[in-house]
């Protein structure tokens, strides 16, 4: 596995610290995502959280690097068209993404970036519409992502967080799976319930959480409950 350019973003831990416990969390999380679809293969997933702030951009991002590590070829989405994170976090320009691409303004070879590392390509959100949902739901999205799943062997999305705005609702009846990432100690648990709710509504298919930010000792326990009958 070669790094063909540094990023400005420490957040990719599986990178940039991969023997940390951080990074061997991220390649568990991995595993368990290839047990949990044994019967109904993931090629699409979304990361989705109930507000901003809670770490799915982090989060989708490590996973996209632990898949591309493991052979995979992996495309990372950022279809957060209003508040992007993605280009940051791989120190790439915004100019022309996801956005140029919904408009065909631009083709698809135009704004498939390279990653920075073997087997991952990235697409960020490119300049911000008026029109964020209607483009996600547009058909020419649904002809695009039929075209790249030709193409990669997973697809991976950060989205906005679900319950101010609707895009992430959209975005998850394209996906054979979703995480729910939940900042733990920060997110009200009602807040968490009530985006479940709406990914339920439209028939998402949650396949776990991720709990970001934990303290030692819940980490301690949470890994305790897990083994316990």
């Amino acid at each position: 596995m070669s790094m063909r350019r540094s990023t400005s973003d420490n957040r990719l831990v599986v990178l940039l610290n991969p023997s940390s416990p951080v990074a061997e969390a991220y390649r568990t999380l991995r595993t368990n995502i290839q047990y949990s679809s044994v019967d109904a293969p993931i090629q699409l997933l979304m990361a989705a959280s109930a507000q901003s702030g809670e770490g799915k951009s982090t989060v989708i991002s490590n996973l996209a690097v632990a898949y591309a590590m493991e052979g995979k070829r992996v495309l990372l989405i950022d279809t957060d068209l209003r508040k992007p994170t993605i280009h940051r976090i791989f120190a790439q320009t915004n100019r022309q993404g996801l956005t140029n691409l919904l408009t065909s303004e631009s083709s698809l070879q135009e704004v498939i970036k390279d990653g920075g590392i073997d087997n991952l390509d990235i697409i960020t959100s490119g300049p911000t519409p008026p029109n964020p949902a209607e483009l996600l739901g547009s058909h020419r999205m649904k002809v695009i992502l039929e075209e790249l799943r030709e193409r990669y062997d997973l697809i991976l999305f950060d989205t906005p967080p679900v319950l101010p705005v609707t895009d992430s609702l959209i975005m998850s009846s394209y996906c054979d799976g979703v995480l729910l990432v939940i900042h733990a100690g920060k997110v009200k648990k009602a807040y968490v319930r009530k985006a479940k709710e709406k990914l339920d509504f439209v028939q998402s298919r949650i396949i776990g959480a991720v709990f970001n930010q934990m303290k030692r000792q819940d980490i301690a326990f949470v890994k305790y409950y897990g083994t316990s009958k």
